[in-house]
């Protein structure tokens, strides 16, 4: 390449870079002004000029209202065009399907829940869930899908978006979740474990950016998700946090992955609800003795009812999952120093009683300087926080890692999230 081919192509990489980087300062309202936009990026004014008319034409931008006074004339603020795209996401559960739309902001436009039970295998499940969200994409009026995000319960692949051996998903392993969303809405698809949806969602909630926090979901299985720095940690395939399949010492019962011994064997709701029927079957006597001989078979949500009810056999259920937990959870705080760990799903709702047992064994079995400033805490009881965490998913894929991929032709492809 000459000097001159040189000094252009270097010239247009720089005029990009600064595009982008205008773009994201207005998206996530670091500067909204072009003054604002001059001190944080060190362009003279004209280029600031240049940029963001270039950034308006391709509909990134637009003007907005006049900025406060500070005593001399009000600067024209500029905002981000979040309505021009819509992200998808659908978050699947063991027992249901949860879909929703959001603009590029991550503000959920609708959502809606059905029950559903995964284990009726991939396509039946996707092919509900794309009716779901064709409801209500057309509901409230067609708009470019720019992402869709899936998530599952069970071992994700980050990479290539399939799940690997779920214990609880037949049929699942390696489909290609991908395919079927990516030929239906024709933008990138993201398939991740459920849990690391809703870590985001608090991350975002408690306006903590860059905090070191471990979240546990004890719902039917048990999951966790690992936030460093406000980033999420998938280790090298995808399966960090997976503690829902640590060994307990001395359990011996069978858990569904096939093992002996698993956390979620003994601590997970799917656990509780074979003990709680072992004992009534033994003669204990229990709310949930009553439902049993009603035949209404019983589920997670029953059991941390019956607890707040103050039932002794639910009662001593939550305290035996929440002490194994927090055991697991100590080991979690010696290696990784969390600042905040956060259990949520549907066996945390006991509230206190569940909370109260794993904080005990949690500083009963860390190091003191690991627990220092710790804080343990229940989720924010938000039904919409797998929507809310899949679109924070997306747009941070989309805006921060693959945004100069695809910058220049104003809209996603698919093709981003393909290895």
């Amino acid at each position: 390449m000459g000097t001159g081919s040189t000094l252009r192509f270097a010239a247009q990489t720089d005029e990009v870079t600064s595009l982008l980087r205008i773009v994201n300062l207005v998206r996530t309202r670091e500067a909204v002004t072009r003054p604002e936009i001059g001190r944080l990026t060190g362009l003279g004014r004209g280029v600031v000029t240049q940029r963001i008319d270039h950034a308006i034409d391709m509909g990134f931008l637009e003007d907005a209202d006049l900025a406060p006074s500070t005593g001399g004339r009000s600067a024209r603020t500029l905002r981000f065009r979040a309505e021009r795209g819509r992200i998808i996401v659908c978050a699947l559960g063991a027992q249901h399907i949860h879909v929703g739309i959001t603009d590029l902001e991550g503000n959920i436009v609708d959502d809606t829940h059905v029950v559903w039970q995964i284990a009726q295998g991939p396509q039946a499940t996707l092919e509900r869930a794309i009716v779901l969200v064709d409801e209500l994409v057309t509901q409230h009026g067609e708009r470019d899908v720019w992402a869709v995000v899936v998530g599952l319960p069970g071992p994700v692949d980050f990479a290539t978006g399939r799940p690997v051996a779920p214990p609880i998903m037949p049929g699942w392993n390696e489909f290609d979740v991908r395919a079927p969303f990516e030929e239906r809405y024709e933008a990138p698809v993201w398939v991740d474990n459920d849990v690391n949806m809703l870590v985001l969602t608090e991350r975002e909630g408690r306006r903590a950016p860059h905090e070191d926090m471990i979240y546990m979901k004890i719902g039917s299985g048990v999951g966790s998700a690992l936030l460093s720095r406000g980033r999420l940690h998938r280790g090298a395939n995808g399966s960090a946090g997976d503690i829902g399949h640590v060994r307990i010492a001395g359990a011996e019962e069978q858990c569904r992955c096939g093992k002996t011994g698993c956390l979620e064997a003994v601590a997970g709701g799917w656990a509780l609800i074979r003990d709680a029927e072992r004992a009534i079957a033994d003669g204990a006597t229990s709310v949930l003795a009553d439902r049993v001989a009603a035949g209404e078979p019983l589920q997670p949500e029953h059991i941390t009812l019956a607890v707040r009810d103050g039932d002794a056999l639910a009662l001593k259920l939550v305290q035996t999952s929440a002490r194994v937990a927090g055991d697991a959870l100590a080991v979690l705080v010696n290696m990784f120093n969390p600042k905040t760990i956060i259990i949520g799903g549907a066996i945390a709702s006991a509230g206190e009683v569940m909370l109260a047992e794993v904080r005990q064994r949690i500083y009963e079995l860390s190091l003191p300087l690991a627990t220092r400033d710790l804080v343990i805490d229940t989720s924010r009881k938000d039904q919409s926080a797998p929507i809310s965490g899949g679109a924070e998913l997306a747009i941070e894929e989309l805006f921060e890692t693959t945004f100069p991929r695809w910058f220049a032709d104003a809209r996603p492809s698919p093709a981003l999230t393909r290895v």
